[in-house]
């Protein structure tokens, strides 16, 4: 059988995307794993963008009204009276957009391993022995080693990073708040979080370093003989060019569409499909980077951002937390931030006078790097 769109990975991207396009295309997603979920992904989402995007109320498992911001010697809280994120189940997410797909009429091949194109044709290795699928139009929302990326010679300029998240069982209230730390004499590459799952039980993760984890949890008195799973995987921070080529489009990881500052993908690539979709109803795809000319400019930003960062000493980020630790910041987060636009929340920052000075003071390679 012939196909409209081919989406190669079957990720909260992919299935995503195939559940927009399922009814109004014939539509194929190839998954290379035998079952969903799987990936060291903390699943912290935006609640506004979540809810927009229409995910699955199934796969949220609890929300975070808030966050604790811990540097080495310093901390201060952010908090509102709603929800502004959720954490999900990533198998119960990825599981319910194939299911939604699939019931608008798209079909799927699991443990399918997409080799190449040959003569216009994805090479596809199932189970049973290889095929050769028709389409027109072949989506890679495959990840950051993203196959689909390197036959089409897509090029990369980014920092890859490994990234371990465990569950551990643990006391954690309020249930509400997340934990950020922010400390580089113990991870200098990223930040760690603690996100509660309920009152006994976390996900607590980082990028870098394993051993920069196991060091955070003996700081933050978490016991490794109470962990109760463990997960690793790899981010990509940084540019990949180009997301089309000829009727080959790039989505998600795929595509590097990784909040820089969180390394967070699944908003980004939800967007990015409404964008890919809105190309493929006006029959140019090529018309994909265009839509996402705003998305690319919120990475770029992003990107000048955790610059600034690693370029900070932890000195520096203590000046940084007290500044951002003020009542004056700490009204213009609260009123300000959103949780998936981090340029809009820095912005709002940088726009106020006296944090403006106080931001000044402290280098004037954040002005730079930012603006």
């Amino acid at each position: 059988m012939d196909y409209d769109v081919v989406v190669i990975g079957g990720g909260p991207v992919g299935n995503y995307l195939a559940s927009l396009l399922a009814g109004e295309y014939r539509v194929l997603v190839v998954e290379k794993k035998g079952s969903f979920g799987g990936k060291a992904c903390t699943g912290i989402i935006g609640a506004e963008s979540y809810e927009l995007l229409g995910f699955p109320r199934k796969a949220v498992l609890n929300g975070f009204r808030g966050a604790f911001f811990y540097s080495k010697i310093r901390s201060f809280e952010i908090a509102r009276d709603s929800p502004q994120a959720y954490i999900v189940d990533r198998k119960t997410l990825e599981k319910e957009l194939a299911r939604r797909a699939i019931r608008g009429g798209a079909d799927y091949w699991m443990r399918a391993n997409f080799m190449g194109f040959k003569n216009g044709k994805a090479v596809i290795q199932k189970p049973g022995g290889v095929e050769e699928v028709e389409a027109r139009f072949y989506i890679g929302a495959d990840g950051i080693n993203s196959r689909v990326a390197k036959v089409i010679g897509a090029k990369s300029d980014a920092e890859f990073l490994p990234g371990f998240e465990v569950e551990v069982v643990g006391d954690f209230e309020p249930v509400d708040f997340v934990e950020v730390w922010v400390n580089r004499e113990i991870n200098p590459d990223f930040f760690f979080w603690v996100a509660p799952l309920e009152k006994g039980l976390a996900r607590v993760g980082t990028l870098g370093r394993l051993e920069h984890l196991y060091r955070f949890m003996r700081m933050r008195g978490l016991e490794e003989t109470r962990v109760v799973e463990f997960k690793a995987g790899n981010v990509g921070l940084g540019v990949r060019r180009p997301w089309v080529r000829g009727n080959v489009a790039l989505i998600g990881d795929a595509a590097l569409q990784l909040k820089p500052l969180t390394a967070g993908g699944i908003v980004y690539g939800g967007f990015a499909a409404h964008m890919l979709k809105r190309a493929l109803d006006e029959g140019d795809i090529r018309l994909y980077e265009k839509y996402t000319k705003d998305l690319r400019r919120e990475i770029a930003f992003g990107l000048r951002a955790r610059r600034v960062y690693r370029a900070f000493s932890q000195d520096k980020i203590e000046e940084l937390f007290e500044i951002l630790g003020s009542r004056e910041a700490r009204e213009v987060i609260e009123e300000s931030a959103s949780f998936d636009e981090h340029a809009k929340t820095l912005k709002a920052l940088l726009k106020h006078p006296k944090l403006l000075a106080k931001l000044l003071r402290v280098s004037p390679t954040i002005i730079r790097g930012l603006l």
